[in-house]
């Protein structure tokens, strides 16, 4: 056995536990994709850009976000792998993008990971206040402090980090129980909402051409792309599943539900509320809903249901990244921590909670911008553009594996390359017209969730890491990844099962 603390003899390569279903897959996706959360807070802020088109924002950013789903399944079919990106594109395309695509998902994660963190404080103090508790000793409860979301957000974030060490089952359950109860009250309240609303239903509301600028409908898509992400997280358990026809199935039918609940949830929200109160309530939307359409107790459900979809996609965010650096790892581009699995639990026990202690430090950080809803419009236009980075990448990269079917059989290779290719190209110009946009939009740098070179600046500084952290894999880990582009098993799919617990 090699002194190279990598070094792993093929009889023991670190297994992960092969115990999940379609419905588990499905479970953790629409979980870390926390519809309640997009909707309940995703809404008034890309209406703020948009106004009253937000089913035709979502209805038009699906389209992008379908071709990269089937370009996720098809590369899954052939290469099931828990790096799914990091390996695909490194291995179509370059290895310095693959690392990229892995790189810039795990700090698109943690900043994802704070902004929930903060969400879901947010809802607890809410929830408190409906209870009447306002004050914590000399201290006013206030929902839209960063400091005060954020303190009670990383104690949630601590309690669903060690769930997920015990197994990615047992998370997978806990998850879907949240996700019936928030379900439920969603399609309640927004169906309720659409029946007796106020506003009248406007065909307007589905017109793209209607939204007031190009930068508003290029924003407005991130914004919505956004709220898509987190379906691919199916498959980061690929290799977790029995098999990996499952990961693709679990990603395309949670696309397909995120889809129905976003356009239900845009059209009951603006039956109910006007433009103004649309933006103006923020994080604190969902609940401003409920009370419009109920009295308390009643009022309360959806913003539970707000707290269970946030606890929710917390644990569900530490997951899927938790895997992609296992994978990762155990090709020498991340230190041999993040690929020890748990004998006991068979989960990357290690690399978990030091994706949960990662993300309580940024949470710290953001406390930097006082503000709750500036500090949620920062985080998602940062992570808004690095996603669709990532996305259009992995479409690229299945465009170029699968080109020659356009010459064995037109109507696939229509829907393996360039639909995929299409897709891609949307996003990177959606991508590199809003960055533009920042650009020119302001004189100076301001840590300012209205400053368009703060806007920029985050994103890039989130490429430009991984570019730092990809030249330290290369020559100083001397990860053999960097020469082959393939990850470890690219070539065996079909890994050790054992018997789940």
């Amino acid at each position: 056995m090699s002194d190279n603390p990598y070094s792993v003899d093929p009889p023991a390569r670190p297994q992960l536990r092969k115990s999940l279903g379609v419905l588990d897959g499905v479970a953790i996706a629409a979980s870390s994709t926390a519809a309640t959360t997009s909707i309940g807070i995703g809404l008034g802020v890309t209406a703020g850009v948009v106004g009253l088109h937000l089913p035709a924002i979502m209805l038009l950013a699906f389209l992008p976000v379908l071709g990269i789903a089937g370009a996720f399944s098809r590369l899954n079919k052939v290469e099931p792998n828990a790096g799914n990106g990091y390996v695909w594109v490194g291995r179509s395309l370059t290895p310095w993008l693959g690392f990229m695509v892995g790189w810039v998902n795990l700090v698109a994660v943690l900043a994802f990971l704070a902004y929930t963190t903060a969400v879901t404080g947010s809802a607890l103090i809410q929830l408190a206040g409906d209870a009447g508790l306002h004050r914590v000793g000399g201290l006013a409860l206030d929902p839209g402090s960063t400091a005060q979301t954020t303190a009670v957000g990383i104690l949630v974030l601590v309690a669903v980090t060690l769930t997920a060490v015990t197994g990615v089952r047992t998370a997978a359950r806990f998850q879907a129980g949240l996700l019936v109860f928030e379900y439920v009250v969603l399609l309640g309240f927004c169906g309720y909402g659409i029946v007796t609303g106020p506003h009248d239903f406007s065909l307007s509301w589905f017109d793209p051409f209607a939204i007031p600028s190009a930068t508003a409908l290029a924003q407005g898509l991130l914004l919505s792309v956004f709220c898509y992400w987190g379906f691919e997280s199916a498959f980061s358990v690929n290799e977790e599943v029995r098999d990996p026809r499952d990961a693709s199935r679990a990603g395309i039918t949670t696309l397909f539900t995120m889809l129905g609940l976003f356009l239900l949830g845009s059209i009951a929200f603006q039956r109910v509320l006007s433009e103004e109160e649309l933006v103006g309530h923020g994080a604190e939307g969902l609940a401003f809903f409920g009370d419009r359409l109920a009295s308390q107790p009643w009022a309360a459900l959806p913003l539970i249901a707000l707290m269970f979809s946030a606890v929710a996609s917390l644990q569900a965010g530490v997951i899927p990244t938790a895997r992609a650096m296992f994978a990762m790892s155990r090709d020498r581009t991340l230190g041999p921590v993040w690929s020890k699995v748990s004998p006991r639990y068979g989960t990357p026990a290690a690399g978990t909670v030091l994706i949960g202690a990662l993300a309580a430090v940024v949470a710290g950080l953001a406390l930097v911008i006082p503000r709750l809803a500036d500090m949620i419009m920062a985080t998602v236009s940062a992570v808004g553009i690095v996603v669709a980075l990532s996305y259009a990448l992995t479409a690229i990269a299945a465009a170029v594996r699968f080109r020659s079917l356009l010459h064995e059989d037109w109507r696939e290779g229509i829907r393996a390359v360039v639909l995929p290719a299409l897709s891609a190209a949307a996003l990177l110009g959606l991508g590199g017209y809003l960055g533009w946009s920042f650009y020119t939009s302001a004189d100076h740098f301001e840590v300012s969730a209205d400053n368009g070179w703060f806007l920029l600046a985050t994103p890039l500084a989130m490429i430009a890491s991984g570019f730092v952290a990809a030249a330290w894999a290369k020559w100083v880990r001397k990860s053999p990844y960097f020469r082959t582009g393939k990850g470890t098993d690219a070539d065996a799919p079909q890994l050790i099962a054992t018997s789940s617990r």
